[in-house]
C-alpha cells in the first residue's frame, strides 16, 4: 500500500532525488561489488534491532535491499518503507510484491514527520546525503518516534575524520571495488551517485546521536568507508 504522510515532498529540487532517480536500474546489480564486507555491513545492522520488535521504519530505503532482509528477519512486524525516489520505490514494491504489512511513504523524511511509537528506525545508505544539521535534526526526530528501549540503527557511508585519512579512504575503496569485480561502468554510476555525498565522520555522528538522547551510541561495525552504528532511547 501507498500512504502519504502528513506532509508532502519539500518542491524544492533536490539533486540527491535526481541522481537516485537517473541509477534505479542498476542499482541493485551495482551494491554488492561496491560494498566491501557487504554481508558484515547488513548483518550488523539487522542484529542491533530488537527481536520483538513489531513496527520498523526503513528510513531512504531506496529499492529495498533492507526491506527484503528485514521482513525475513521479523516475519510478522509492519514495516514502513520511506524513499523520496518513485523509480527506486518501485523497485521497493516489486521485490515485495503481495506483504500486506508494508506501508510505503514517497517523501523527503528530512521535511516530514516519521510514524510514531516505533521499536526500530533502520537506514542503510541514505543519512550520509543530509547536510549536517540536518543530520543532527533528524537524530532527534528519529528518538522522539521510538518507543522507550526502541533503536535506531544507521548502516551507512562516512567520512575520514582528517582530509588525509579520508583521501586514504577513497583509495582504499576504489582498490577494493575492483578487486570484488566492479567494472568501470559501476564505478562510474556509484561516482556520480557520491557528487551528493555529505558524510561525516563516525565519532561526530555518535556525539550528534547522544546529544539526541541515544546515550549508548556506538559504532558496531566499520570497514574503511562503511559503519553501521546505532542507539538506544
Amino acid at each position: 500500500m501507498v500512504e502519504p504522510m502528513s506532509q508532502t515532498t519539500a518542491a524544492a529540487p533536490n539533486k540527491t532525488q535526481a541522481v537516485f532517480d537517473a541509477t534505479a536500474s542498476t542499482y541493485d546489480n551495482d551494491r554488492a561489488r561496491l560494498i566491501p564486507g557487504c554481508d558484515a555491513f547488513y548483518r550488523w545492522a539487522l542484529e542491533l534491532i530488537p527481536v520483538r520488535a513489531k513496527t520498523i521504519v526503513d528510513l531512504g530505503a531506496g529499492s529495498g535491499l533492507l526491506t527484503r532482509l528485514l521482513r525475513d528477519r521479523f516475519p510478522t512486524a509492519h514495516i514502513h518503507v520511506i524513499d523520496f525516489s518513485a523509480p527506486m520505490l518501485d523497485k521497493a514494491r516489486e521485490r515485495m510484491a503481495g506483504d500486506a504489512n508494508i506501508t510505503f511513504h514517497q517523501v523527503d523524511y528530512s521535511a516530514t514527520p516519521l510514524p510514531e511509537g516505533l521499536c526500530a528506525v533502520a537506514s542503510s545508505l541514505s543519512i550520509h546525503h543530509l547536510d549536517d544539521a540536518g543530520k543532527r535534526a533528524l537524530f532527534s526526530r528519529i528518538h522522539a518516534a521510538l518507543k522507550p528501549r526502541g533503536v535506531f540503527v544507521n548502516a551507512d557511508q562516512i567520512s575520514g575524520p582528517t582530509p588525509e585519512l579520508e583521501e586514504r579512504y577513497k583509495a582504499l575503496w576504489l582498490k577494493q571495488v575492483r578487486e570484488l569485480g566492479a567494472t568501470e561502468p559501476q564505478i562510474e554510476a556509484s561516482l556520480f551517485r557520491q557528487q551528493e555525498d555529505r558524510c561525516a565522520p563516525v565519532q561526530t555522528q555518535l556525539d550528534w546521536m547522544r546529544e539526541a538522547g541515544f546515550a549508548d551510541a556506538n559504532c558496531w561495525y566499520k570497514d574503511n568507508r562503511f559503519a553501521v552504528m546505532a542507539g538506544t532511547r
